[in-house]
Order: structure tokens, then sequence, then C-alpha cells
């Protein structure tokens, strides 16, 4: 009786496992299904040579407490035509994540924000104060650049445990994007060289070092670049169309952290908040010399920018993205011990479509480790590289470097109990779904064989003699 009680059980757990094997994958068609939705910006009005550079906050987004799993955008016009690069080029879009007091009146006007007002939830990244504190943000690199964060993971917000009391989640924008028809030099602009802008002081209206030649400072919001004399084309309506991509959280959900590197960060940190002063160490910006004959012969012509970086966590990478300006050749990410974590490579466009603009940077390669592959610890030294094209100058340019850091991997001993989020680029096959039905079917089989042996067989492990 006990050992048929015995098999039994057995049978019952293989009926289980066999069941769960072959529902798991059935459920990456009805899972904890992705959500999306896209929204538009506030309407921003551009003509030849001007510049749009404001911060839209409480935007339209996705609320709750939620997994993010893609943020993705592109300039339209009011039609929804997507705007070419050499028309308008996006130099960046940011999107950050703050707190507001429950009882403030909503503001669009930066300067008047002031803690405890407003507090900014930055990411995780070592940059001092909210220099470079965005949650997400790319360029003109934005409509070929893969966003997609793997499941089990996402980054988490919302959580009521993690918003102070008196305050609310909200979210802002921030789009700077120049119109370069008619431009006299359509790099330059997008470069933001000083000169090209007839700039000497910057937003805030303070002088600009002797030194500086081009970069954010130069081209702020309402300056305007230098176009063709009597090149008279219309002011136009621009939108800037982001769609999000999110999960319902739940328990299964495995939480990553933004970190945020910059090849320009010397590593000095200061005891006052002075965004992008000479003191601080992430200055987010470079210039670029052109190389000489020398350079030229040896190098050819590469720039190489390097830096060393002290990491505030331990975890394991499961993505990794650059962001480079024109001339970029492509950045790479190392390890204490000189190991690649990550290399990030431009793709060029080759046309004058919207998302094939020849001679921009049209999208970065990404970087999709396996779960626990690459890790990373708190106090490890990284070195981050980033490689220029010096054939020409280059003013403003950026290497910067994004990572996502979880800090376990999933848990293969309870796979079949995550929820199986479904991203648009998963498929699974109908035949891949029957083979594991027909293994689940063979363990069965094993089981009851298992099972219905004689009592004599099972307990002397006698085999029978085939005839």
């Amino acid at each position: 009786m006990a050992q048929g009680s015995h098999g039994g059980l057995l049978l019952l757990v293989m009926l289980i496992l066999a069941f769960n094997i072959s529902c798991s994958l059935a459920s990456l068609k009805i899972g904890n299904k992705i959500k999306s939705a896209t929204f538009l910006s506030p309407e921003f009005v551009l003509k030849p040579g001007s510049v749009e550079n404001r911060f839209y906050h409480n935007i339209d987004f996705p609320r709750g407490h939620i997994g993010l799993k893609s943020f993705n955008a592109e300039v339209i016009d009011e039609a929804g035509n997507p705007i070419p690069l050499h028309e308008t080029y996006l130099h960046h879009w940011l999107v950050e994540k703050y707190y507001k007091r429950q009882d403030m009146a909503e503001n669009n006007d930066k300067q008047k924000f002031q803690e405890p007002d407003l507090i900014f939830a930055r990411n995780s990244g070592i940059c001092q104060d909210n220099v470079l504190g965005q949650y997400f943000g790319l360029g003109s690199e934005t409509r070929k650049t893969d966003t997609h964060i793997p499941d089990p993971y996402a980054v988490e917000i919302g959580n009521p445990a993690r918003i102070p009391a008196g305050y609310e989640e909200k979210w802002m924008l921030n789009v700077h994007a120049i119109d370069t028809r008619g431009a006299v030099d359509r790099l330059g602009c997008t470069e933001c060289r000083c000169d090209l802008y007839n700039i000497t002081v910057d937003e805030y209206g303070e002088p600009l070092r002797p030194d500086y030649r081009g970069g954010i400072s130069c081209c702020y919001d309402q300056t305007h670049c230098k176009v063709r004399k009597g090149y008279g084309g219309a002011r136009r309506s621009l939108y800037l169309r982001y769609t999000v991509e999110w999960v319902d959280w739940d328990f299964g959900i495995i939480p990553v952290k933004i970190i945020l590197l910059d090849v320009t960060d010397t590593g000095k940190r200061l005891n006052v908040s002075t965004p992008l002063s000479p003191e601080n160490g992430c200055q987010v910006e470079y210039d670029i010399e052109s190389c000489s004959r020398e350079e030229a012969a040896s190098n050819g012509c590469i720039d190489v920018r390097r830096t060393s970086l002290t990491m505030p966590i331990s975890g394991n990478v499961i993505y990794g993205v650059a962001h480079q300006h024109t001339g970029g050749t492509g950045s790479t990410l190392f390890g204490e011990d000189g190991s690649v974590i990550c290399t990030s490579e431009p793709i060029y466009g080759k046309g004058k479509d919207a998302g094939d603009e020849a001679g921009y940077i049209v999208g970065m390669s990404t970087c999709y480790p396996e779960p626990g592959s690459i890790q990373i610890t708190a106090g490890e030294k990284l070195v981050l590289e980033s490689n220029y094209s010096s054939t020409q100058k280059h003013t403003g340019v950026m290497g910067l470097f994004y990572i996502l850091v979880a800090d376990r991997t999933p848990n293969p001993t309870n796979f079949l109990y995550y929820p199986i989020h479904m991203h648009k680029n998963m498929k699974v096959s109908t035949p891949a779904i029957a083979i594991v039905a027909v293994f689940g079917l063979a363990i069965i089989a094993i089981a009851v064989g298992l099972v219905s042996r004689p009592k004599k067989e099972r307990e002397e492990g006698y085999e029978p003699i085939m005839a």
C-alpha cells in the first residue's frame, strides 16, 4: 500500500512538471502582457537656424507601479511625418524622474523650481548632482538603437514605498533640436560651434570661458545658427513623438539600475552643487583637434579618449550602449581585468530618408550579455574608451555609456513560476511547444511505467529478458 502511494505521488509530480513546462512556453503568448502607449511633446516651432532646448515637466507618461521595458522617440511634423536629421538635427532628448510636492502647482519654468518643492530622482550613475541624471536619453541615433530591456528585467517605477511622503512621482522631458535648413555649415551647427551662433555668454548670462569653442553652452534655447543669406525656409511646428513600453509590476520581475558613465569624468567631486563647472568631474562634452600628418601615419587619425571609473554597486550587466556624435567610431567599456564588458559602434546613414541620413549617426549597436555572464563589483575600476575620427576638428562631442545592472539573475529552480513577458521580437513556434509537450508526455510515460511495474521488479531492480 505504501509503495503504491509513493508511485501515485511520483506520477502526480511528473504530471504537474510536464504540465508546467508545456504551459510555461505557451504563456509566452499570454503572460504579463507588454503595454504600449505613444505620446507627443508640447509643440515647438522652428525656423531655419533656430534652436529648441526646453524642459517640459509633468509629461504624459504611464502611471502606477510598473516596470519600464523600452523608450523610443523621434521628431515629427504636424502631419506625423518623421523629420530627417539634415533638416532638424535631434541633438538629444532626455527623460528624468522627479517628485513634486502634492500641494504645489505645476510650472514649466525650471528656474522657479526649488527643493523641497521638487526632488529629482536621478539614475544610479556616478556623476555629481543631477548631471547626466536621466533615466532614458539618446540623440540622432534614436531611430535605430534598440532600447528594449530583456525579460525578466525592467526599470521599476511608481513604487509607493519609495515615493517621499507628501510627494507624487512625475516625469520631465528635455528636447534639444537644431533646425539646420539653409545652414552655412550644417556640421558646425550640429556641433554648436560658438562662432556660428555668435555667442559670447551662456544661457545664464555668464561669459564663456576663453577656451570654449563649442557645445551646448552655445546652442541653448532660442539661439540661432548662421544660415545662407536670402534663404527663405518657413517656420514649422514640430513635436517629439515618444513611445513607452511597460508591464505591471509583479514578484517575478528583476529590477535593474541605470548607470550612465562619461568619458570626460575625471573623478573630481565637489561639496557644493555647481553642475558643469571646470571643477566638476563630468564635463559631458569635449573637443577633438584635427590630426597632424604624423598622427595620420601612426594611428589613422583616430582620437582615443580614456578614463577610469569606480563602480558604486555590484551586479550583473544585462544591457549596454554608447552615445556618440558625428565622427564617432565606437566606444568600449572594459572591466578592471581588461576584459570587454561591451563594445558599442555607430551606424551611419547612407541616404536622405529619415532614419538613413548620410553622414549622420542613425543608430548605435547594443549589448545583451547572457544573464550572469558579466559581473561588476562595487569599487571595481572600469575603463571607458571613446574613439572619434580626427580627420577634421569636432566641438561638443560626447562619449557616454549606458549600462543596466541587476543585483541578481533569474533563479533556474523557480523559472517556471516567473511571468514571461512577451516582447514584439520574441516568437515561440508551435513546433517548439509541441516538442515540449511530447517531452512532458514522455516523462509521464516513464512515471507510469515505473508505477505499474510488478512489486518484485521495483524492489529488486529486476529487468525482464527480451525475447
